[in-house]
Order: C-alpha cells, then structure tokens, then sequence
C-alpha cells in the first residue's frame, strides 16, 4: 500500500490517538469501536512502513515517523475543514488561533481573554476546548493545538519529557484554597488553620487512581473520609455549599464561587501552591497567538487581584 493511498479516516484516526493517549479514548471520542480504531492505525503503519505509534502501558507516544505524519496529518485535516467551512458559507479561518484549557481555567480566566479580544481583535477566531492537562499537552505535540492553559503542582516538573521542550509561560502562581459551606464552623473566619482539617468530609474530584484523592487538602495525616467524587469543579462546588463535605479549590475559582460557600486560604504547614501555565511549541508563534497569549496574561492579571490574600504564617 502507498502512502498516498492513505485515507481521510484513517488520518482523522491516527490524531484522535495521538491526541488521547490510547485506543480506547480514540474510539470513545469518534464513536467508533476499539477494533475499528485498530485497523485504521493498522492501515495507516502499513501505508507508511514504519511504526508510527509506541505502544506503553500507560498508553501510546508517537515515534519520530508519527511525528512526522502527524504535522502532515494536521495540516491536510485544517485544509479540508476550512475548504468544508467556505463551502457552507462560512467565513475562512486566516486569523484562527486553537486553544485548550483545563477545566477550572474555563471559568473565570477564559471568558475575560475571550471577551477583551472580541474587543480588540474582532476578526480573530479563537476555537477552544477543554481537557486534561496531559490530553492538553499530547494535542499540542500533535499540531492540534496553539496554545493551552495547563495546571501545574509541586515539584513543577515539566508537562512531559518530549524534546523539544515546550515554551512554558507562568500566568499565575498561588497558593490552594479550600471551599467550605457558608455555615460551616470553619467559615466563619477569614482563613482555615491546616490542623482543622482533620476529621473534616471531604468533595474529590475523580474516583480512579491517583487523581481520587483530588480536592481533598495534600498532606494530611489520616486516611480522608470521601463523601462524594465529582469530575466537574462547579458539580464538586456545589456539593460544597449543600454542606456534603469540603473541597480544595485554586484561588483564581473564586469569583466563580456558587452562593452558599466560601473559598478561604489555609494557614499552617507549607503552602501548597498551584501555577497557572501557557504552554505552546517552541516554534515563533503567528502574530494571532502572540495576540490571544497577551490576552491570556491580562486576563490572569486581573483575575489573580481577585483572589484571597493569603494569610500570614503564625
């Protein structure tokens, strides 16, 4: 088989994979089976002669060859939906900048950066969408993406090890801040003190892994009580203010806040803090991304005025 003889399919395939980590992920985002997935990445190593994914048991990294593809593949797939969107009308994508975000950045920080370039740049075209930092990441090595809002945690390792490194700017660097129901004992001050965390329930934020202990406060010394996992933050937040438990949360969601809660700082022990980053390849950007990145800043700029102050050790 010649590689020209590759189908649309079979590409569109290939970087749902290289996009999501694994087969499975693929097939649930394009609503195919996992063995149909199989025979399209099948296909398209076979057309190519070579392996274009390494398969791990975490999940697939593509090789130099799937790189390669892959930047190809991404270009060919950007051409054929912007001839689809002028086919239907619709205007061209020349100022079009992809973007993605992990859930809470959504929030607060993507509507200001979206609503100042409405403003400022009007024909720029900003298309978004939320993921995990790691999906995040694997779309940008991939070409799928321009730009994205990562989180990142103590030891602030970086994102991956892939070479070359990522152009990694930091938006914001905070400590974490926990939300408490209203008419929780620990709400009535301006801060929890870390040794009142014990004994406390607790709103976590997934139920498999490592990520099931996300949302309860890092470092206590007891096994935590979960009264309930949610994967959304605004679902997690509201349980919050119902008075199911408590939740960590990062200071910038705070003026997202659901009536009924409070997002205080904690005093005691190390801080634990959390940095907002704008990672993107370490290629020269267009002028659309340079525009949308400074957006970025200015928004987290703004929204980092918001937050809660946090208090002084002692």
């Amino acid at each position: 088989m010649d590689f020209t003889d590759v189908s649309l399919t079979a590409l569109r395939v290939f970087r749902a994979v290289a996009e999501q980590g694994t087969f499975t992920s693929a097939a649930a985002s394009l609503g195919y089976t996992q063995s149909a997935v199989s025979r399209q990445i099948a296909a398209i190593e076979r057309a190519a002669g070579a392996e274009l994914l390494e398969r791990r048991r975490e999940g697939v990294r593509l090789t130099a060859a799937g790189r390669l593809v892959m930047r190809r593949a991404t270009t060919v797939l950007d051409e054929i939906e912007a001839t689809a969107r002028e086919l239907s009308g619709l205007p061209g994508q020349a100022g079009t900048v992809r973007l993605g975000w992990f859930p809470s950045a959504g929030a607060v920080l993507l509507p200001r950066a979206l609503t100042a370039l409405r403003r400022t740049d009007p024909g720029l075209h900003v298309v978004g969408r939320e993921g995990s930092t790691p999906a995040l990441v694997r779309a940008l090595r991939a070409g799928s993406l321009d730009l994205a809002l990562l989180a990142s945690a103590p030891p602030f390792r970086p994102p991956d090890t892939e070479t070359p490194p990522l152009a990694l700017h930091t938006l914001t660097e905070r400590a974490l801040c926990l939300a408490v129901p209203a008419t929780h004992p620990l709400a009535r001050g301006d801060f929890v003190d870390v040794a009142d965390l014990r004994g406390q329930r607790w709103i976590a934020g997934s139920t498999s892994g490592e990520d099931r202990l996300m949302g309860v406060w890092p470092g206590l010394d007891e096994r935590p009580e979960i009264a309930h996992t949610a994967r959304d933050w605004l679902a997690k937040l509201h349980l919050v203010a119902a008075g199911f438990g408590l939740t960590t949360v990062p200071a910038t969601l705070a003026p997202a806040a659901p009536p009924g809660l409070r997002i205080l700082p904690v005093r005691g022990g190390p801080q634990e803090q959390r940095r907002l980053l704008l990672a993107r390849l370490p290629h020269p950007p267009t002028a659309s991304v340079t525009r949308v990145a400074a957006a970025l800043r200015a928004a987290a700029l703004d929204a980092d005025a918001l937050v809660p102050s946090s208090p002084s050790p002692g």
